[in-house]
């Protein structure tokens, strides 16, 4: 199976990495030590244990495709918080400034303590997703 997957065309190239790790950990590679493996596809010994490791406890398959992503991030903006910045940005600019930019709209927000911090990325975002341009 691994090697029918390798001779595909369109395979995403995780897969056939992780494929060719699989492939030359197998017992019937006489010679394959994980040092030797980690430098011919160029991954760390780690990379290789936990690989080894999911195929052992979760299966080939799981082991070959990659793991959905854990990672959730909160918003530093919320409607209130959004509502206030479009509120500053179309406010008069302050002195001196003939008009607010990303960078000014992020520090007035942190000033008036509506966010501890904010970019200047996630002000445009915010904006741009609005009709308020």
């Amino acid at each position: 199976m691994l090697q029918d997957l390798l001779g595909k065309p369109r395979v995403a190239a995780t897969k056939v990495l992780r494929a060719t790790m699989v492939l030359k950990a197998d017992v019937d590679c006489p010679g394959w030590s994980d040092p030797k493996i980690g430098e011919v596809v160029d991954v760390g010994l780690s990379t290789l244990q936990r690989l080894r490791q999911r195929l052992v406890e979760e299966g080939l398959e799981a082991a070959l495709s990659r793991r959905p992503s854990t990672q959730q991030r909160v918003p530093k903006l919320d409607g209130a918080k959004e509502a206030r910045l479009i509120a500053i940005a179309c406010s008069s600019p302050p002195e001196g400034h003939a008009r607010w930019t990303l960078k000014l709209l992020a520090d007035q927000l942190v000033e008036l303590d509506i966010v501890d911090d904010i970019r200047a990325e996630t002000v445009r975002q915010t904006l741009k997703k609005t009709t308020s341009r």
